[in-house]
Protein backbone atom coordinates (compact mmCIF):
# COMPACT_ATOMS: atom_id res chain seq x y z
CA UNK A 1 0.00 0.00 0.00
CA UNK A 2 3.10 2.29 0.59
CA UNK A 3 6.09 1.67 -0.99
CA UNK A 4 8.94 1.34 0.86
CA UNK A 5 7.50 0.51 3.87
CA UNK A 6 7.20 -2.83 4.33
CA UNK A 7 8.82 -3.30 7.36
CA UNK A 8 6.93 -1.10 9.75
CA UNK A 9 4.87 -3.03 11.93
CA UNK A 10 1.12 -3.10 12.12
CA UNK A 11 0.94 -0.81 15.00
CA UNK A 12 2.87 1.69 13.14
CA UNK A 13 1.32 1.27 10.18
CA UNK A 14 -2.45 1.79 12.37
CA UNK A 15 -1.11 4.74 13.04
CA UNK A 16 0.45 6.20 10.09
CA UNK A 17 -2.62 5.52 8.22
CA UNK A 18 -4.92 7.36 10.90
CA UNK A 19 -2.83 10.56 10.69
CA UNK A 20 -3.44 9.91 6.69
CA UNK A 21 -7.51 9.96 7.65
CA UNK A 22 -7.49 6.73 6.75
CA UNK A 23 -9.47 3.79 8.79
CA UNK A 24 -10.06 0.04 7.41
CA UNK A 25 -12.61 -2.95 8.93
CA UNK A 26 -13.21 -6.23 7.84
CA UNK A 27 -17.22 -7.25 6.87
CA UNK A 28 -18.11 -10.51 7.35
CA UNK A 29 -19.67 -11.83 4.64
CA UNK A 30 -20.64 -14.78 3.43
CA UNK A 31 -21.73 -13.70 -0.31
CA UNK A 32 -21.47 -10.81 -2.07
CA UNK A 33 -23.49 -10.57 -5.33
CA UNK A 34 -23.00 -7.53 -7.63
CA UNK A 35 -26.02 -6.54 -10.33
CA UNK A 36 -24.26 -5.68 -13.66
CA UNK A 37 -26.06 -3.31 -16.07
CA UNK A 38 -27.36 -5.45 -18.33
CA UNK A 39 -28.81 -7.53 -15.72
CA UNK A 40 -26.06 -10.60 -15.25
CA UNK A 41 -24.80 -10.89 -11.97
CA UNK A 42 -21.39 -11.78 -10.59
CA UNK A 43 -21.44 -13.91 -7.34
CA UNK A 44 -18.49 -14.37 -5.12
CA UNK A 45 -18.97 -16.78 -2.36
CA UNK A 46 -16.71 -16.50 0.76
CA UNK A 47 -15.57 -13.46 0.20
CA UNK A 48 -13.05 -10.91 1.75
CA UNK A 49 -14.16 -7.94 1.97
CA UNK A 50 -12.76 -5.01 3.40
CA UNK A 51 -14.48 -1.22 4.17
CA UNK A 52 -11.93 2.01 4.13
CA UNK A 53 -12.94 5.23 4.89
CA UNK A 54 -10.48 7.72 3.26
CA UNK A 55 -11.31 11.17 4.56
CA UNK A 56 -14.89 11.00 4.59
CA UNK A 57 -15.01 8.28 1.52
CA UNK A 58 -16.32 5.01 1.72
CA UNK A 59 -14.92 2.24 -0.44
CA UNK A 60 -15.06 -1.57 -0.77
CA UNK A 61 -12.84 -3.91 -2.17
CA UNK A 62 -13.56 -7.60 -2.77
CA UNK A 63 -11.84 -10.26 -3.12
CA UNK A 64 -12.44 -13.75 -3.73
CA UNK A 65 -13.43 -16.33 -6.62
CA UNK A 66 -15.79 -15.58 -9.32
CA UNK A 67 -18.46 -19.01 -8.38
CA UNK A 68 -20.98 -17.68 -11.29
CA UNK A 69 -21.50 -15.07 -13.82
CA UNK A 70 -25.63 -14.80 -14.49
CA UNK A 71 -25.97 -13.60 -17.51
CA UNK A 72 -29.57 -11.84 -18.02
CA UNK A 73 -32.09 -14.41 -19.15
CA UNK A 74 -33.68 -14.14 -22.70
CA UNK A 75 -37.60 -14.98 -22.11
CA UNK A 76 -39.16 -15.25 -25.26
CA UNK A 77 -43.17 -14.89 -25.74
CA UNK A 78 -43.76 -17.86 -26.65
CA UNK A 79 -42.20 -19.48 -23.24
CA UNK A 80 -44.24 -16.93 -21.44
CA UNK A 81 -47.37 -18.23 -24.00
CA UNK A 82 -46.74 -21.62 -22.57
CA UNK A 83 -46.18 -20.69 -19.31
CA UNK A 84 -49.84 -19.28 -18.79
CA UNK A 85 -51.48 -21.87 -21.23
CA UNK A 86 -49.89 -24.61 -18.85
CA UNK A 87 -50.52 -23.11 -15.36
CA UNK A 88 -53.17 -20.46 -15.72
CA UNK A 89 -50.99 -17.73 -14.63
CA UNK A 90 -51.10 -14.36 -15.87
CA UNK A 91 -48.55 -12.99 -18.57
CA UNK A 92 -46.48 -10.90 -15.66
CA UNK A 93 -46.33 -13.57 -13.39
CA UNK A 94 -45.08 -16.42 -15.61
CA UNK A 95 -42.56 -13.64 -16.77
CA UNK A 96 -41.38 -12.63 -13.45
CA UNK A 97 -40.86 -16.69 -12.49
CA UNK A 98 -39.20 -17.62 -15.58
CA UNK A 99 -36.17 -14.83 -14.83
CA UNK A 100 -36.36 -16.03 -11.48
CA UNK A 101 -35.52 -19.71 -13.00
CA UNK A 102 -33.49 -18.35 -15.43
CA UNK A 103 -35.55 -19.29 -18.57
CA UNK A 104 -35.99 -22.86 -17.42
CA UNK A 105 -39.52 -23.73 -18.76
CA UNK A 106 -40.28 -27.07 -16.66
CA UNK A 107 -39.59 -25.09 -13.72
CA UNK A 108 -41.12 -22.23 -14.04
CA UNK A 109 -44.23 -24.43 -14.83
CA UNK A 110 -43.73 -26.59 -12.03
CA UNK A 111 -43.34 -23.85 -9.62
CA UNK A 112 -46.11 -22.42 -10.72
CA UNK A 113 -48.54 -25.39 -10.83
CA UNK A 114 -47.44 -26.13 -7.05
Amino acid sequence: MFPGLGGLNPKKMQGLMKQMGISQSEIDASKVIIEKADGGKLIIENPSVTKMNVQGNEMLQVSGEIKKENEAPTISEDDVKQVVEKTGATEEQAKKVLESVNGDLAEAILELSA
